[in-house]
């Protein structure tokens, strides 16, 4: 069955924006995933097709309305549609690699891409939106942002990349950051790869990369460190000592 992505954005053409390349593009050509996107400015009010307004209590800024937002909603998305909906928002709780397995393993998102100031709060709540944030920082609007969560499940939608094996060691899927890579050349301006990698003993690769591994999350991330040391985290290496390649 087709993943199903639907976007409420005052910016459509900004999608699929990179999603159409690459892996997720070949993926969206194939029926793999589908998008949909919706103009919320063809819902605005009056002549000049409002969708913003002062916020009550005063401050800079505007704020998208509740009714623009609802009625987008309703004319794109039924109600009984069993897509999580999303709001893109630095109010958000932090997006992580579980929310993109679990987006992936469902049949899709509904992703509501605010502007300005934010969304009216009161649609949000009656329309149980999840609110997300992809990170510490403000942007101009929610469409880059969707484009990052979007793209973070696409690839772990079956048949979308080409080695299913290497996402279980990628950073986040066990707790840790991702180990270092090396290719040819051996030797570079000087810098050898390391000897572990060149010995052809899957143990001691294995043994290299784990190690790698936490050295690079205590120093980079020392929340994930401190996580995996309490045993929230996988405590298990990150490559498989039996893999040939």
């Amino acid at each position: 069955m087709t993943w199903r992505a639907s976007i409420l954005s005052l910016f459509p053409e900004m999608f699929p924006g990179s999603l159409g390349h690459s892996l997720a593009g070949r993926a969206l050509e194939r029926g793999v995933w589908s998008l949909a996107v919706h103009d919320l400015r063809a819902h605005g009010i009056g002549r000049h097709r409002a969708v913003d307004d002062t916020p009550f209590g005063g401050g800079a800024g505007m704020v998208m309305r509740a009714d623009v937002v609802d009625t987008a909603l309703s004319a794109h998305i039924a109600q009984d549609d069993p897509r999580p909906r999303v709001y893109l928002t630095p109010r958000g709780r932090r997006l992580q690699q579980d929310d993109a397995r679990r987006y992936a393993a469902g049949p899709g998102v509904i992703l509501l891409c605010g502007r300005y100031e934010g969304v009216d709060e009161r649609v949000l709540e009656m329309h149980g939106i999840e609110q997300v944030s992809v990170g510490d920082y403000v942007l101009s609007g929610g469409e880059p942002a969707a484009l990052v969560l979007l793209d973070t499940a696409i690839r772990l939608l079956p048949g979308v990349m080409g080695a299913q094996d290497s996402a279980g060691e990628e950073s986040f899927s066990l707790g840790l950051l991702e180990y270092p890579h090396y290719t040819r050349p051996a030797v570079w301006r000087g810098c050898a790869v390391p000897d572990a990698l060149l010995s052809g003993n899957h143990a001691a690769i294995a043994a290299w990369r784990g190690a790698a591994a936490e050295r690079d999350t205590q120093a980079r991330r020392p929340d994930l460190w401190q996580a995996h040391l309490q045993g929230q985290a996988p405590a298990r290496l990150l490559a498989d000592p039996s893999r040939t390649a």
